[in-house]
């Protein structure tokens, strides 16, 4: 067993990467090193590609290494694992997010916020993602797929399917409250989708009149144009959490004042900054919040809920190969929603 193992440990990734900021996409080897004991090699079978990706790629947050192979929605089957992994199997089928590894001591880890490790390593930040043939990551970060969901299209939700769930969870909404989703785009059209299926009644908030018809159908039963400053103004003190999945600048104190008391604003797009005044979130208890995505435990949980309630990404599929042409037609705002890469290596 010994020298398979060691050939596996050893062997050469072909890989997708760029190699300066904003460069095209060309194929890339590497070699892995030695496979740490609570690790495991994941063969990618499809990896969807996020906003973020684009971030990384063109250095827009000033903490991309190059070459840069991105890459943290992957879905695949286990082909090696270390020693101390004993709840993964070989050739079972996992998916892989934003985070690779986390500390296990830090106070967050301990109690069970592993997203928060103080040191926690990201599957694309210094290292190398799942735009390849394998990608590597600690055992508690791959989270067995349910059967019912499709390994095709399933990668989106374990960045951008638990950045919006995890809210829902940490901010305590319940089925009987009246909640809205600002952007239907890749975060809002599963928000959207989660909020219905939990129960609630949920608005979309959206500038565009075009989009309201498809909303609906995602499970919203009702649609805000944000433009229609009347329409928004009439919906003052509306809701107990508005979820903003753009990252854009908004009218903060409009979007505060259609908070119900005790309301939350919580962001999950990377808007630049956040102003406002501080007398409407006093007098009524109201408040800003935010978070990125969830633990290990909250991703399972949120897999479950997907396959019990058919929740899935609405995805346009590329081959591995097309990864420019899928990067295109990201940057030009033409994905609908999540664009995801079916490896063909």
């Amino acid at each position: 067993m010994m020298p398979i193992m060691l050939f596996l440990f050893t062997m050469k990734i072909h890989a997708f990467a760029s190699t300066t900021a904003g460069a095209a996409f060309e194929p890339f080897e590497y070699e892995l090193g030695d496979l740490r004991h609570d690790e495991v090699d994941v063969a990618v079978e499809s990896c969807g590609i996020c906003h973020s990706d684009l971030s990384m790629r063109n250095n827009d947050w000033g903490i991309s290494a190059y070459p840069f192979i991105g890459g943290h929605e992957v879905v695949g089957r286990i082909t090696a694992k270390g020693e101390h992994v004993s709840d993964l199997e070989i050739g079972q089928r996992v998916g892989v997010g934003w985070y690779s590894r986390s500390c296990g001591r830090c106070a967050p880890c301990l109690n069970g916020d592993q997203n928060l490790c103080v040191v926690a390593e990201g599957t694309i930040v210094h290292r190398h993602g799942g735009f390849a043939d394998s990608v590597r990551s600690q055992a508690l970060w791959c989270t067995p797929l349910p059967d019912a969901l499709d390994p095709q299209s399933a990668g989106p939700l374990f960045c951008g399917g638990i950045t919006v769930f995890n809210p829902i969870v940490q901010n305590g909404v319940v089925a009987t409250d009246h909640v809205a989703v600002v952007g239907i785009g890749g975060l809002g059209h599963l928000a959207i989708q989660f909020l219905s299926a939990w129960g609630c009644e949920v608005t979309a908030i959206t500038t565009s009149e075009s989009k309201a018809d498809e909303a609906k159908k995602l499970g919203a039963d009702h649609v805000l144009i944000s433009k229609d400053l009347d329409a928004m103004k009439a919906a003052a003190g509306s809701f107990r959490m508005i979820l903003s999945t753009v990252n854009v600048p908004l009218d903060w104190e409009l979007y505060i004042s259609l908070l119900a008391r005790r309301g939350t604003l919580h962001l999950v797009g990377a808007v630049p900054s956040v102003t406002t005044g501080s007398f409407p979130l006093i007098e009524q208890q109201k408040s800003i919040s935010g978070s990125p995505l969830g633990s290990p435990g909250l991703v399972q949980t949120m897999l479950a809920f997907c396959a019990r309630k058919g929740i899935a990404p609405v995805t346009q599929s590329f081959k591995m190969s097309e990864i420019n042409a899928a990067f295109d037609e990201l940057e030009a705002g033409h994905a609908r929603y999540r664009l995801v890469l079916e490896s063909d290596f």
